[in-house]
């Protein structure tokens, strides 16, 4: 069992470059010390994802200092995150770096705007220090958009199709271009990829699903996809990825075996969690989760859907959570350097997991270097299975139920009394203990 290195590749492609280019401060200019301070706030929460406070902190920045480039790229950063589109095209006008058109040109793309995004990309992409894969994929894509409507859905207003049991593999059966295919769910990709033995270049494709619902120009990338196939047993022909999972409205029940897409914002479901989420330049998702109850500020999670262990923290997190560290150990289901125990809590929003199964020498260091924010660990598939998950409001909103099953199998583990079969392997999907509860039932 290991994650695979291709998803977070598609995480890099969508953030890495920009993650280089800064804004300068011109030559001369001094900011008062005040913007400075706002200033200084503002990335420290921005690198912790609390975007509320960099928000609020850019604010104050720009009364002081309402034309200073760096702040507005900061807060351009931030509402992209957001996904506030227009507020980061706004942000960011007027100003002439690589990072500016980088960042106009994601806004553009995931607001479908096209022409602008192609115009901005290929602004971005003309700067020698640029080397973004995404960028000149989605710029070429962008160029090709004429007369096209973006997840253009027709049919039935809502499609649920059977995901197949494949160990802690999440797949969905659906048709591509007319054929019938297995994809992979992928929540630390920003684009849906097709795999490269059938189709070489980036290209506008048709998907249809349960045979109720089409869903036509849909922009792909492309990658090899040969190591999903060998982890998932079966042949997998492309990835979803969160803009299309945004975009289609997509309810994620991996214990039901149920993956649902409609063609409205679903409403918030009963006695949900919304969970406090963002989109590293709107791309690859992730997660603000407390560690410990005595931790003030939450710590920020990749959420990668093709790691199959439920969570994975470096050694700083570890620490911050209290575990007790002489207690992991090697598990004969995990690579030989990992060990294997547990954290007394993770908190989501107002949902509290105790005694979450954790990894460590997981690796977590390979998302560092690639994305903007302070990236504390990974939460995976195994984690995610305990919950069914909706995409509200265009993905702004993200909605956990915690599924009663996971609940019970725990208890009668803990018991001794688990039915033969009830729970899944720990690779697979978690096994949480009797006290997971929120303390609030509605949001």
């Amino acid at each position: 069992m290991r994650r695979l290195a291709l998803m977070t590749v598609a995480v890099l492609g969508s953030a890495s470059a920009l993650a280089a280019c800064g804004p300068q401060v011109p030559v001369g200019s001094v900011r008062a010390p005040v913007t400075d301070q706002w200033l200084d706030r503002a990335k420290a929460a921005y690198q912790s994802g609390d975007l509320e406070d960099a928000s609020t902190a850019i604010e104050r920045a720009l009364k002081t200092a309402p034309t200073d480039a760096e702040a507005k790229l900061l807060g351009a950063r931030v509402a992209l995150a957001n996904l506030d589109y227009p507020e980061a095209i706004k942000l960011a006008e007027n100003i002439t770096t690589a990072e500016a058109h980088g960042l106009r040109g994601r806004a553009f793309w995931y607001a479908g705007d096209f022409d602008k995004a192609a115009d901005e990309l290929e602004e971005y992409l003309s700067d020698p220090s640029v080397k973004d894969p995404w960028a000149r994929d989605v710029a070429r894509l962008a160029r090709q958009s004429q007369g096209r409507r973006a997840f253009d859905m027709s049919g039935a207003l809502v499609g649920a199709v059977e995901m197949p049991q494949s160990g802690g593999a999440w797949l969905v059966p659906c048709e591509l271009d007319g054929e019938r295919i297995m994809a992979a769910i992928a929540t630390g990709s920003s684009e849906v990829t097709v795999d490269t033995a059938s189709r070489k270049d980036p290209a506008w494709v048709n998907l249809r699903f349960a045979d109720r619902i089409e869903v036509k120009d849909v922009p792909a990338l492309t990658a090899d996809l040969s190591a999903v196939s060998r982890q998932a047993g079966t042949p997998v022909k492309a990835l979803l990825g969160v803009h299309a999972l945004r975009r289609l409205h997509a309810t994620v029940d991996r214990r039901g075996s149920q993956f649902v897409i409609r063609q409205f914002a679903p409403p918030a479901p009963p006695d949900a969690t919304k969970a406090p989420i963002f989109y590293v330049r709107g791309g690859g998702l992730m997660l603000r989760a407390a560690l410990s109850s005595k931790e003030s500020e939450a710590s920020v999670m990749a959420v990668d859907s093709s790691s199959l262990f439920p969570l994975a923290l470096d050694d700083a997190a570890l620490k911050v959570s209290g575990a007790n560290l002489s207690a992991f150990a090697p598990n004969p289901g995990t690579p030989p350097s990992w060990k294997v125990g547990t954290i007394p809590m993770l908190k989501v929003g107002a949902l509290e997991l105790p005694l979450v199964p954790t990894a460590q020498g997981a690796p977590v260091a390979d998302y560092k270097p690639h994305v903007d924010v302070r990236v504390s660990g990974v939460v995976g598939a195994g984690l995610l299975a305990a919950f069914r998950i909706t995409f509200g409001n265009e993905g702004r909103t993200l909605w956990l139920e915690l599924d009663p099953a996971a609940i019970a199998n725990a208890r009668a583990s803990a018991s001794g009394t688990e039915r033969p079969g009830a729970s899944e392997s720990i690779n697979s999907a978690p096994i949480l203990p009797q006290n997971a509860q929120s303390k609030t039932s509605t949001p």
